[in-house]
C-alpha cells in the first residue's frame, strides 16, 4: 500500500498521530439507539471476517448505555463554519497525496456499522469537520486538514499562528482557504508552538520564512527547552516507536468499516514535507505575560503534562483560553502505546486546576489544538473541572488499588472511572484508554514487576511457549479449544492459548489464522482507536506478513540539525552493538570550533560514552570539525572521510579509530517482527543471534 508507506514517512520521530462534514446522521438523534445496523461492505482482506453475534451484541449494549441524547458536541463542532474545504485531497509537492479526507466519507454515509464501536463512530464523524471556522471574531481555526488544528489570531499588524500542523502542504492549503475568506492579505507576524510534539510544528515552513524569524520580523514563541525536548523524547527508541506506530496508528489498514476509522485526536497524520524553525523567544517563567503583535497574552507553562514541555495561553482581552493539548475531547494518554515516557496524571490535573482558577473563572471560550471549541463560561468550567478530575482520579484511584495489592497485570480489569466521568463524552477513552492508562500509572510508580517472583526473571515468550503447548496436549488440542472459545465469543481466553501456540510454532498457519480471527473481533469491540488499530494490525500481519520495501525516513533535515551534539553522540552509543566492540579500547577528543563544544568520547568495556566539556590529556585521536560540517555527516549527506579529504575536518592521531567505531554501528530496521512467523527470512544462519542487527557501512567510507 503506497499510501500507507507515504503516511508513515511523514511522521517525525520527535512527534508523536488527521469532507466537508455533511448532515451528521447522529446529530439531534436521540432515537439512534433503536436503529438497526446496515449491511457492511465486503471486507478489505480475503481472510477477513464479519463481526460475530457476540461482537454485535456487545456493541448494541454499548449503544444502549451511552449518553447519545447529549448532542452538544455536534452543536459545537459545526458552530462558526465559514467555508468548507471542497478539495477532498491535498497533494504533496513530491507528487503523492499528502492528505485524503475522501477516504473517511463512508463514516457519514451510514448511521451505524456493526464492526465499529458506536462511540468511536460518533467521534470519527465529529472529526470529519473539514474547513474554516470562526471561534470568535479575531480567532479562527482550520480543522480537519491534519491530526491537529491550525489556529489564527488577529494581531495588530498581521496573524498569529498557533501550531502549524504536521506537514507543509496541508498548512499551505489551510492558509489559502483562510486568506480567501478572512485573512485580508495580512502576513503572519508570529507563530506559537504550544508544545514539543511533531503535529504542532511540522508544517511551519509553509507559513513563514526562516530568515524573517532569524531577523526578528516574525516572532517564534515556544516553551523553554523546546528544541532539546522536541528531539530527545523519542530519538533514543525512535526505531522501535516507528514500528509500534504500525499498531497504534493502524498504518497498514485501509480506511474502511472493517479497518481504520480514525485516530481519535483527528482522522490521521498528513504525509507532506516536514520542517522545523527554531524559536526566537522562549517562555521560561511559570506564568509569563507579554504582547504578541500588540495582543496581550498570558502564557502558563505546564511542563511534564501531555508533553515534556507544553504551555497554555490566555488572551484576556478576548476572554479566550487556549489549552494546547492539555484538554481535548477525550481522555488522553498517560501511557502511549507507540512508546514514550509515562506521563504524570496528578501533575497534569493540577495544571488544569491552575488554569481553571487563573483563567477559567472568566473565559468565555476555550479552544485547543485538537477537536472543537467550548463556548460560554459555564461550559468552559464544566469541561475544565471534569478533565481535572479525570486525571486526578486515574492517578489517585489506581494507586489506591495498588496499595491494596492490585498489580500491573490486574489493574486494567479492576479500575473503573467514576460513572459521572464515564457519562461525559469528552472523558471517554478516544486517545488514551482507561485500560492501558491504568497500567501506565502503576508502571510510572512501581514499574513492570507484579511482585510475584515467578515473573521477576521470566523466560522469553518463545522459550516458554513450547512447554505450554506440550502441557496443553499439543497444537491439535489448542486449536480445537481455541476454535471452541472463539465460537463461544470468549476471545480473550482464546487469545491466551492461541498466542502460546503461535509463539511455539511460528509457521503454523492454522494457528495464526485463528488468532487473527480472534484479534479481529476484539478490534471491532474497542471504543479506543489505538486499541482497535492494534488488534486489527496484528490480525493483518498474521494473515499477510510484514510488508517489505521502502521504509519511513522519520527525521527531516531540520530535525537532524536540531539535535544537540551530545544527543547525537548518545544515540551513537545506542546504535553501537556491544558484541562487535569486545576488546576495543580508544579515546577520542572531539573539538567543535564554531560553537566552542568539546567532548571526550571513550570506547571501553564494549560501551561507548561521551562527556561534554572535557578533553583527554592522552587521546588516541583528536577530531576537529565545525558543527555545521558535522551536521552534514549526521544527515548522511557527507562522510567524515570526505570532510577530512577536503580539509573541513582535521584528525590528529590514530585515524583507524574511526573505522573501528564505524564497524560497530548498525542500522535499525523498523520492520522487525512483532507477531511470530510474520517476517520473511531469505537467509537463515544456524548460529545467528535472532536479535543481531546488520552492521552499517563505516561512517568514514
Amino acid at each position: 500500500m503506497a499510501t500507507r508507506r507515504q503516511f508513515i514517512g511523514a511522521i517525525p520521530a520527535a512527534g508523536a498521530a488527521f469532507a466537508v462534514g455533511g448532515n451528521f446522521l447522529l446529530e439531534n438523534s436521540p432515537a439512534r439507539a433503536s436503529t438497526s445496523a446496515q449491511p457492511l461492505p465486503s471486507h478489505f482482506h480475503p481472510k477477513g471476517k464479519a463481526p460475530s453475534s457476540f461482537t454485535k451484541a456487545m456493541l448494541q449494549d454499548a449503544k444502549a448505555t451511552l449518553p447519545f441524547t447529549d448532542v452538544r458536541d455536534f452543536e459545537e463542532q459545526k458552530k462558526g463554519l465559514i467555508a468548507p474545504m471542497t478539495d477532498m485531497k491535498i497533494m504533496a509537492d513530491a507528487g503523492h497525496v499528502a492528505w485524503d479526507m475522501e477516504r473517511f466519507q463512508f463514516l457519514d454515509q451510514q448511521e451505524e456499522f456493526d464492526s465499529i464501536h458506536p462511540s468511536l463512530h460518533r467521534l470519527s464523524r465529529l472529526n470529519n469537520n473539514y474547513g474554516l471556522y470562526e471561534v470568535i471574531p479575531g480567532i479562527y481555526q482550520v480543522r480537519g486538514f491534519d491530526l491537529s488544528n491550525i489556529t489564527f489570531v488577529r494581531g495588530k499588524t498581521g496573524w498569529i499562528v498557533f501550531d502549524p500542523l504536521v506537514s507543509g502542504e496541508p498548512v499551505r492549503a489551510a492558509w489559502t482557504l483562510f486568506q480567501k475568506h478572512v485573512g485580508l492579505g495580512l502576513p503572519v507576524t508570529a507563530v506559537i508552538y504550544s508544545h514539543t510534539h511533531g503535529d504542532h510544528w511540522g508544517g511551519v515552513r509553509s507559513i513563514v520564512d526562516e530568515d524573517d524569524v532569524r531577523s526578528g520580523k516574525v516572532a517564534m514563541i515556544a516553551p523553554a527547552e523546546f528544541m532539546d525536548l522536541t528531539i530527545s523524547e523519542n530519538v533514543y527508541a525512535g526505531n522501535a516507536m516507528n514500528r509500534r506506530l504500525f499498531y497504534q496508528y493502524g498504518l497498514l489498514l485501509p480506511a474502511a468499516p472493517h479497518g481504520y476509522v480514525g485516530q481519535g485526536l483527528g482522522q490521521g497524520v498528513s504525509a507532506g514535507a516536514t520542517g522545523l524553525i527554531a524559536p526566537n523567544r522562549f517562555v521560561s517563567d511559570p506564568i509569563e505575560e507579554f504582547e504578541v503583535d500588540g495582543i496581550r497574552m498570558i502564557f502558563q507553562n505546564t511542563p511534564n503534562t501531555e508533553a515534556p514541555r507544553e504551555m497554555n495561553t490566555y488572551i484576556p482581552d478576548m476572554k479566550a483560553l487556549w489549552m494546547a493539548e492539555n484538554i481535548i475531547a477525550s481522555l488522553h494518554n498517560i501511557y502511549t502505546l507507540r512508546g514514550a515516557p509515562v506521563r504524570d496524571p496528578l501533575n497534569w490535573s493540577k495544571y488544569i486546576a491552575q488554569a481553571l482558577q487563573l483563567y477559567g473563572q472568566e473565559a468565555e471560550v476555550m479552544f485547543a489544538s485538537h477537536h472543537w471549541p467550548r463556548w460560554g463560561n459555564e461550559r468552559v468550567q464544566d469541561v475544565l473541572r471534569a478533565q481535572r478530575d479525570l486525571y486526578a482520579n486515574m492517578n489517585n484511584q489506581v494507586l489506591h488499588l495498588a496499595n491494596q495489592g492490585v498489580t500491573i497485570n490486574e489493574v486494567h480489569n479492576v479500575y473503573r472511572l467514576p460513572k459521572g466521568l464515564q457519562e461525559k463524552w469528552y472523558c471517554r477513552g478516544y486517545h488514551g484508554s482507561p485500560e492501558h492508562n491504568a497500567r501506565g500509572v502503576i508502571q510510572r510508580y512501581l514499574g513492570f514487576w507484579d511482585c510475584n517472583p515467578a515473573t521477576l526473571i521470566p523466560l522469553s515468550p518463545a522459550d516458554s511457549a513450547p512447554l505450554y503447548v506440550e502441557m496443553m496436549g499439543g497444537p491439535g488440542k489448542i486449536l480445537e479449544r481455541g476454535r471452541a472459545l472463539h465460537d463461544e465469543g470468549k476471545y480473550h481466553l482464546a487469545s491466551e492459548i492461541l498466542n502460546k501456540l503461535v509463539l511455539a510454532e511460528p509457521s503454523n498457519g492454522d494457528a495464526k489464522d485463528l488468532l487473527a480471527d480472534v484479534f479481529e473481533q476484539l478490534g471491532y469491540q474497542q471504543e479506543n482507536p489505538g486499541l482497535r488499530n492494534s488488534f486489527l494490525a496484528a490480525a493483518y500481519e498474521l494473515r499477510t506478513g510484514i510488508p517489505q520495501g521502502e521504509t519511513a525516513n522519520s527525521s527531516s533535515p531540520d530535525v537532524i540539525r536540531a539535535m544537540s551534539t551530545e544527543l547525537f553522540l548518545n544515540f551513537l552509543g545506542i546504535r553501537m552493538d556491544s558484541r562487535l566492540a569486545e576488546g576495543m579500547r580508544f579515546t577520542v577528543n572531539l573539538i567543535i570550533p564554531d560553537n566552542g563544544e568539546k567532548f571526550i568520547i571513550e570506547m571501553e568495556n564494549a560501551t561507548l560514552t561521551n562527556i561534554a566539556g572535557f578533553q583527554s590529556p592522552k587521546p588516541d585521536l583528536t577530531l576537529t570539525i565545525n558543527r555545521s560540517d558535522l551536521e552534514q555527516t549526521m544527515m548522511g549527506v557527507k562522510t567524515l572521510e570526505a570532510h577530512l579529504a577536503s580539509g573541513a575536518a582535521k584528525a590528529d592521531g590514530d585515524i583507524s579509530v574511526l573505522a573501528k567505531l564505524a564497524s560497530t554501528m548498525v542500522d535499525f530496521d523498523p520492520r522487525f517482527e512483532i507477531m511470530p512467523g510474520t517476517k520473511a527470512r531469505t537467509t537463515v544462519i544456524a548460529h545467528a543471534d535472532p536479535y543481531e542487527a546488520v552492521p552499517t557501512k563505516p561512517i568514514a567510507e
